[in-house]
C-alpha cells in the first residue's frame, strides 16, 4: 500500500513538474487575453460608430449594446481554446473531441432550428440597431428597461422588477419607447361650457412655463402645446396636448404636466368633468 502510495505521489509530482505551470499559463494567458480583448473591442466600437447622426446618448447605447454582444462572444471563444488546450496537457485528445462535436453540431443543427432561428434574428436587431441597451422595449405585451441582449436573446425589466427573458426567435414586433426622443401625448377633457380659446391658452401657458422651468428644460426637447380638439365625449370636450421630450423622460413630464394644469385649471375656472347620469322622476 505504501509503495502504491510513492508511485502515485511521484508520477503526480512527475506530471506536475511537466505539466502544472503549462496550465496555470494557459489560464493566466487565457485571462490576460480576455482583458485586452474586452479593452480593445471597446476602444474599437466606440471609434468606429460615427456620433454625427444622432445623440450622444443614443450612440453610447449602440456602443455599449455592441461591445456587450461581442465581448461575450470573444470570451466564449477564448474560453473553448483554453479549456481544450487544458485538456490536452491532461493527455485527453483534442481530436475525438473536436470531431465528436462537429457531428453534435450536425445534431444540433437539425434538432436546434429555434436556437439557430434566435441567433440569426438576434444578428438582424443587432446590425438594424433596433434597440440599445437601456432602451426601454415593448415586445407584444411584455415591456420593460433592456438591461442585456446577447445574440440568443434580450433581458428586460418591468416597472414591477420582475426580469424577462425573451429569446429573439419569439419576437414578432418590437415597440421602442425610447429611441432618439420620446413624445408627451396628453388626452385631457373639459366641459362643454368652457371658453375653448381660454382652455387653448392656458394650455399652451401651461406647457411653456413648463418648458423654460430649470428644473424640467434639459428634460423637454419641444413644449406639450394644443394640438387640436380630438373628441366630443359623452361629458367632456376631449383636447390633445402633444411634445416631446429626451429619451425616457416623457412619464416624468407628463406627471408634472398633469399636475400643472390641474393648478392651472382650477385656477381659470375650467372645469375637467367626470362622467354624470340624469335621472328623471316621473
Amino acid at each position: 500500500m505504501n509503495s502504491f502510495i510513492s508511485t502515485l505521489l511521484a508520477s503526480s509530482y512527475a506530471w506536475g513538474e511537466a505539466h502544472l505551470l503549462k496550465v496555470v499559463g494557459i489560464i493566466v494567458i487565457a485571462t490576460i487575453v480576455v482583458v485586452i480583448s474586452d479593452a480593445v473591442i471597446a476602444r474599437v466600437i466606440r471609434k468606429i460608430i460615427s456620433r454625427g447622426r444622432h445623440s450622444k446618448e443614443a450612440e453610447e447605447k449602440r456602443e455599449n449594446t455592441l461591445i456587450q454582444v461581442i465581448r461575450g462572444t470573444s470570451r466564449v471563444l477564448i474560453s473553448i481554446m483554453a479549456i481544450l488546450m487544458v485538456l490536452s496537457e491532461f493527455g485527453i485528445a483534442i481530436g475525438p473531441i473536436l470531431a465528436a462535436a462537429g457531428v453534435a453540431g450536425i445534431a444540433i443543427g437539425f434538432g436546434g432550428q429555434y436556437l439557430i432561428r434566435d441567433l440569426i434574428s438576434g444578428m438582424f436587431i443587432i446590425i438594424e440597431n433596433q434597440y440599445r441597451t437601456g432602451d426601454v422595449v415593448c415586445f407584444g405585451d411584455t415591456c420593460g428597461a433592456v438591461e442585456e441582449i446577447t445574440l440568443r436573446m434580450t433581458t428586460l425589466r418591468d416597472m414591477d422588477g420582475t426580469v424577462h427573458h425573451v429569446p429573439h426567435g419569439e419576437v414578432t414586433k418590437v415597440s421602442n419607447l425610447s429611441k432618439y426622443f420620446s413624445r408627451v401625448n396628453l388626452d385631457v377633457g373639459v366641459s362643454y361650457s368652457v371658453d375653448l380659446e381660454k382652455v387653448i391658452r392656458v394650455v399652451n401657458e401651461v406647457g411653456l412655463a413648463l418648458a423654460e422651468d430649470l428644473e424640467w428644460k434639459d428634460r423637454i426637447v419641444s413644449p406639450p402645446l394644443f394640438l387640436r380638439v380630438e373628441d366630443f365625449a359623452d361629458s367632456a370636450v376631449m383636447i390633445k396636448i402633444l411634445g416631446d421630450t429626451k429619451p425616457q423622460e416623457q412619464w416624468a413630464v407628463t406627471g408634472e404636466l398633469r399636475k400643472r394644469l390641474k393648478i392651472a385649471f382650477d385656477a381659470e375656472g375650467i372645469e375637467i368633468p367626470f362622467p354624470q347620469r340624469v335621472l328623471h322622476k316621473a
